[in-house]
This record gives structure tokens, C-alpha cells and sequence, in this order.
């Protein structure tokens, strides 16, 4: 009779804080089988961690993300396009957020509040 079947998985080395950039170093292969954690540390290379990670601990896929170009509170370009109009004006993000994610911005001019994507190079694209 065969034991359970061990595979890799990805563990943080030491406690690493939310929001710091993840290198090689942070990280440790285990060979225990956790449902849902990454096996590969490729795939958290270079990645930002979203919540406190502890040392020795699973690391899961939402764990982690693309480091954040959008900070709270601060001033970004707010883009509106759509059948040949094209808007864009000034709004304050409301969270922070990384390339490809959704972010709450407030309209600098109308106070009003959006949700719109974080492009790779920082703005925010709004469609509706």
C-alpha cells in the first residue's frame, strides 16, 4: 500500500510584509501537498506580496500580484474612450492596485466615483 503522493510547494523562507517585492531568497520548497498553493517559485518571483506571508507557510496564487504602479490617494491619469471619444482628465485612486486590475478612482472634476483598469503604464482605463 502506496502513502499519499508529496509535491512541491512554494513556502515563504522568513515572515515577508504586504507589499514588499518578492525575491528568491524569500522562498522555500517543501514537499508536502497543499490543495490550491503554487508549486513553481517562478511564478512568485518578482511578484508583490498582498497579505503578510509567514515563514514556512503556503504561499497561494492570491497571495501575491503584480507590483502596484497605483498607490492610495494618489494623482493619476483617468481614461474614457468609446466610439471615437476619447476623455481624459485627472482622479484619485482610491486603493492601490497592479497592471490589469480594477481600481476605484474619484473624478478630480466631478467628485464623482469610477471603476476603471489599471493600464501598464499607470493610467486608468474607464469604460462603461
Amino acid at each position: 500500500m502506496a502513502g499519499p503522493s508529496l509535491a512541491d510547494t512554494v513556502v515563504a523562507a522568513r515572515t515577508i510584509r504586504a507589499q514588499t517585492l518578492i525575491t528568491a531568497q524569500d522562498l522555500a520548497v517543501k514537499s508536502v501537498d497543499v490543495v490550491g498553493a503554487i508549486a513553481d517559485p517562478a511564478r512568485v518571483v518578482g511578484q508583490e506580496a498582498r497579505v503578510a506571508l509567514y515563514a514556512g507557510r503556503p504561499i497561494r496564487p492570491g497571495d501575491v500580484g503584480p507590483p502596484a504602479l497605483v498607490e492610495r490617494n494618489q494623482i493619476i491619469a483617468l481614461i474614457y474612450d468609446k466610439s471615437g471619444l476619447s476623455i481624459t482628465t485627472e482622479g484619485r485612486s482610491l486603493s492601490r492596485a497592479g497592471p490589469g486590475e480594477m481600481v476605484r478612482v474619484m473624478n478630480m472634476t466631478s467628485r464623482i466615483t469610477v471603476t476603471g483598469q489599471v493600464l501598464p503604464d499607470g493610467r486608468v482605463f474607464v469604460s462603461y
